[in-house]
């Protein structure tokens, strides 16, 4: 019999208690919560030989193939009457291939080698599960642990392929280490080249890898990669989860991409689907045993009315074992560092976060409208992937602000590395549509980008897919509008437009990074100002790809803009990589004047200054200092290689005055031109990170 609550011990529930105390309240929810994590882990242990057996599930389900190369198929199908298999190997027979059913749901069956000791069903060849439901009916299904699945190009229906190739590609390099200064760059392969058409795994490791790489970023967020049947879903209606999508290319070409980028130092996280799944039964998990439910909660409740989709029962062991296997198949197989989970506010609560406006009452967070089956699967999820992977990195998308999301599962917490800091793009969108520049309002920009819960990182981003998707627009497209079509050449002087837009696009950016987190996200072509919106192929756009594609080909016109944004973020990373900003504590901000649009913070004893003011500039303008010493500048949104204009001499020394101000004990004077960011840095300290 489980312990009580009030027997249950959370380790270090005292540290989250430290850093807020006012969670004592809610200690029941947490020990409640606690206690089902260790429940489970009691379980799999007793059940399973412990979690490192149960999460390797898919050794044992879908197909496998033994030392003596015959094949076994298992599946889970508790609903279903009969199961057959059937496929290329046996002429499509539909009945010459039962499974035999088993305890618990599960069906198994062994296919023995031919005569010629090879395997019965060849690489590369087609399979289908038959499914005979208790009403009668006759369904074609894709093994849910399918690891490669492919459509031709006539058909709607994507099809199960055996992918047992005879010569795997090995990955060689080491995985990197954790980086400290997490510098992400979000992307999706299809549309990563200028070309009109879904570009490939191998043209991302060719021709975006070495970009990542010189923009400075050292880790890749990749969108889109489980399998989904429809390409403007943008990879999140998925519906073969453990099949990487073949419309880039093989599962060895994304290893191969995968190795790549680790040989260069990058680390490579994976956008993970767990919050719910494809409504497509032929080519998907619904209906898979003809019942409305199985991995699912059966509808309403497994049912998400805005998405249209199905939501996965959490409380079921056999959902637990193909969620947890599949993130350790995506680790142990393509050797991914980690996830960022989608949609984690719609699984932590029954509402989902629909019309649920959150405004930070701590009330709203615990209680009924909890879903602890959710919050305990992510636990276990996290405590997982950080036991066997102790560098794992794990993202949560949470728009709802939920507390402990990004403490330890030892504190009480729900484990994850980082959350997502999903107010900030929603602001700089607002101030961009509604605002002139003049009324900008310093202190609001400050604490919308400061309004973090302490002790939980988050990852700062000034815009990601999201803001780019139709209906919308990159923030580039905000600044600058049509005139990018025209104005962007370096031939001519710039406009009004054109010059506003690129100094705020520039310091848009850097602020977020200064301030607004413990790392930094950049969506893929954004670091140059990429123009207009995200659009998929579909029938309201007549298929077409001319916006689900990246215009590289912009940066590499010289006598383009484009380029002079691209060498800002190369070298606003850079910078953050010699001081390492975003490992240290939150920034001191020491002004924020909303007359003159100032604002000025210092972080790892590196000074931050920025004028928002569209006119003025300012000699001998008094900032506040930390560290006393020699002052240099070693960013500057202004400089002529930026689209600035050039107005800082960057051999002047700053020297530093004993005089308080704005509560830090030392001061600077500086020159600050308008709608300029400038970071200095203390000659006089040794950074070393």
């Amino acid at each position: 019999m489980a312990a009580s609550e009030d027997n249950v011990t959370i380790p270090e529930f005292s540290c989250l208690l430290q850093m807020d105390p006012s969670l004592k309240t809610y200690e029941k929810d947490f020990k409640r919560r606690y206690e089902l994590l260790q429940k489970h882990l009691s379980q799999l242990e007793e059940a399973e030989g412990g979690f490192d057996q149960f999460t390797r599930s898919y050794r044992s389900f879908g197909v496998q193939r033994l030392p003596d190369n015959s094949l076994f198929f298992k599946e889970w199908a508790p609903a279903a009457e009969a199961l057959f298999l059937t496929g290329d190997f046996n002429g499509w027979d539909k009945f010459s291939h039962p499974y035999i059913k088993k305890d618990f749901g599960k069906w198994e069956l062994t296919l023995p080698p031919r005569h010629d000791r090879s395997p019965a069903v060849d690489h590369g060849t087609k399979l289908k599960v038959v499914v005979h439901t208790k009403q009668g009916e006759r369904l074609y299904r894709i093994s849910p642990w399918a690891k490669y699945v492919t459509r031709e190009e006539k058909s709607v229906i994507y099809d199960w392929v055996h992918w047992d190739p005879p010569h795997p590609y090995i990955q060689i390099h080491p995985r990197p280490k954790k980086p400290s200064s997490l510098r992400i760059y979000e992307a999706h392969v299809g549309i990563a080249s200028p070309e009109g058409k879904i570009a490939s795994y191998t043209n991302f490791t060719t021709n975006v890898l070495p970009r990542i790489k010189d923009l400075g970023y050292n880790c890749i967020q990749l969108m889109a990669i489980m399998e989904h049947a429809y390409y403007a879903s943008f990879g999140y209606q998925v519906t073969s989860f453990f099949a990487a999508s073949s419309r880039y290319g093989t599962p060895e070409e994304l290893k191969q991409m995968i190795d790549v980028a680790h040989s260069m130092g990058i680390v490579v996280l994976l956008d993970m689907v767990h919050s719910h799944a494809s409504k497509n039964s032929e080519d998907g998990l619904n209906f898979f045993d003809g019942s409305d439910s199985c991995f699912f909660h059966s509808p309403p409740r497994g049912e998400h009315s805005l998405w249209d989709s199905r939501l996965f029962n959490y409380s079921s062991w056999e959902v637990l074992r193909f969620l947890l296997s599949n993130l350790r198949w995506w680790m142990e197989e393509y050797r991914f560092d980690g996830f960022r989970f989608d949609g984690v506010t719609s699984m932590l609560y029954h509402h989902h976060g629909i019309g649920a406006g959150f405004s930070g009452d701590y009330s709203e967070y615990f209680g009924l409208q909890v879903d602890e089956d959710s919050v305990v699967y992510l636990m276990l999820a996290n405590h997982i992937l950080h036991t066997l992977y102790p560098d794992c990195i794990t993202v949560g998308e949470d728009v709802s602000g939920m507390p402990a999301l990004c403490r330890g599962v030892e504190e009480g917490g729900l484990g994850f590395d980082y959350r997502l800091a999903m107010a900030i793009p929603d602001k700089w969108i607002q101030i961009l549509k509604e605002l002139k520049d003049e009324d900008w309002d310093m202190g609001n920009i400050v604490h919308t980008l400061t309004n973090r819960r302490y002790g939980e990182k988050c990852i700062a981003y000034a815009e990601s897919h999201d803001q780019a998707l139709v209906g919308d627009k990159t923030l580039a497209f905000w600044l600058m509008d049509k005139e990018m079509y025209t104005n962007m050449s370096s031939m001519i002087p710039m406009t009004a437009v054109i010059d506003r837009g690129m100094q705020l696009h520039k310091m848009i950016r850097l602020l977020t990074h200064g301030l607004g987190g413990e790392g930094y996200l950049n969506f893929i072509g954004n670091e140059f100002g990429h123009p207009e919106w995200l659009d998929f192929p579909r029938k309201g756009n007549n298929q077409s790809y001319h916006y689900a594609r990246r215009q590289f080909n912009l940066v590499e016109t010289d006598h383009l803009r484009y380029h002079q944004l691209y060498s800002f973020d190369r070298d606003m990373n850079r910078t953050e990589d010699k001081y390492g900003w975003l490992a240290a504590p939150p920034a001191f901000i020491s002004a924020k004047h909303e007359e003159d649009k100032v604002i000025v913070f210092d972080r790892a004893n590196v000074l931050f200054i920025f004028n928002f003011h569209p006119t003025k500039s300012f000699q001998d303008y008094r900032v506040a200092v930390e560290a006393p010493g020699k002052y240099k500048i070693k960013l500057d949104s202004d400089d002529a290689r930026y689209g600035g204009h050039g107005r800082l001499d960057h051999n002047t020394e700053f020297f530093t005055e004993p005089k308080a101000f704005n509560g830090r004990p030392n001061s600077v004077q500086v020159y600050i031109p308008c709608r300029t960011a400038i970071v200095l840095a203390n000659e006089e300290i040794d950074y070393c990170y």
